[in-house]
């Protein structure tokens, strides 16, 4: 393993012990080249909220946020102009955008989804809210996809890799909605709350929390097609890669029907999946990829529901 890989898997070990679960089904190469392209999707993010893996945010004030905008665009760009570097994130970035052949529009809009928040961008519709999740979590679902090995032409494929993106954030936004409405970031659709009587400047008063359930439920049930259609994806993709993404779409489920579970309670306390869990979901997504890899794949899949979509 490289310097490179190395300090990526310890990124994404530290970062997000659901992907990190998931990545350890991969073959060897592509569970690296996974991890780097992670690494730089965590640093990008850490970079804008002022934090180290998603903890102790720093407060920024708006001129520097906005700089620190245009130097991701900036170092991206370089980067994936071959153009070296001594940071780890974008060094591991460049290898693996080299190595893929990564199209430039991805990781570009992966970074005008950041400058969204730096914006502070107000979501209208659940059309808006899922343009959002596009530019933070769809676009990384196409990217691991390439780096997968799924061609950049494969639209169909891509496609549902983007869909299950799209329902990962979907499910991110209904788990966090009241820590991220602390921080001053509204994803839930503004004609939804308005509809249920919630002011978007009291999104996380407890007042609001059985509204607030209501909401979250029409997230995740918001996110079921999407599960639903990437679910085909999976019959495009070699067997390990396939394994894994399954894993970590069951993963990622769970913490939906959960939130809705709980109801008004579920911001009391990070809904999360214990380790049995995982593990048991997990197997469960190396039967959905034997299926897919055998049944799926000798046959026509059903045509894509009319979802939104940006590919």
């Amino acid at each position: 393993m490289t310097d490179l890989a190395a300090a990526s898997r310890e990124t994404i070990q530290k970062g997000s012990q659901s992907f990190a679960a998931a990545a350890a089904l991969f073959d060897p190469q592509t569970r690296a080249d996974a991890e780097m392209l992670y690494a730089w999707c965590r640093h990008c993010d850490d970079v804008i909220d002022g934090q180290t893996l998603g903890h102790e945010r720093e407060v920024l004030d708006h001129d520097e946020v906005e700089q620190r905008l245009v130097d991701l665009y900036a170092r991206t760009r370089a980067a994936l102009a071959g153009q070296p570097t001594d940071d780890p994130a974008f060094a591991a970035f460049r290898e693996v955008a080299r190595r893929k052949a990564l199209p430039e529009r991805y990781p570009i809009e992966l970074i005008d989804g950041f400058a969204m928040d730096v914006s502070g961008r107000r979501y209208e519709t659940i059309e808006d809210t899922l343009d959002y999740c596009w530019h933070v979590a769809g676009v990384v679902g196409v990217m691991m996809a390439i780096v997968m090995g799924v061609a950049p032409h494969d639209l169909e494929t891509l496609r549902r890799a983007q869909d299950l993106g799209l329902a990962f954030q979907l499910t991110n936004i209904a788990r966090d909605i009241i820590e991220d409405a602390e921080n001053g970031r509204i994803y839930l659709p503004a004609d939804w709350l308005a509809r249920a009587g919630v002011p978007e400047t009291a999104v996380a008063a407890p007042e609001h929390r059985a509204a607030i359930a209501d909401l979250a439920r029409r997230l995740v049930e918001t996110a079921e097609p999407y599960y639903a259609s990437a679910r085909w994806g999976l019959r495009g993709l070699p067997f390990r890669s396939a394994w894994a993404v399954a894993a970590a779409r069951g993963v990622y489920r769970e913490i939906g029907v959960k939130v809705v579970a709980r109801g008004a309670a579920a911001w009391d306390e990070r809904v999360s999946t214990s380790t049995l869990e995982k593990l048991g979901l997990a197997l469960g997504g190396g039967v959905m990829a034997l299926r897919g890899a055998t049944l799926d794949r000798w046959r026509d899949p059903p045509e894509r529901p009319l979802l939104w979509s940006k590919i």
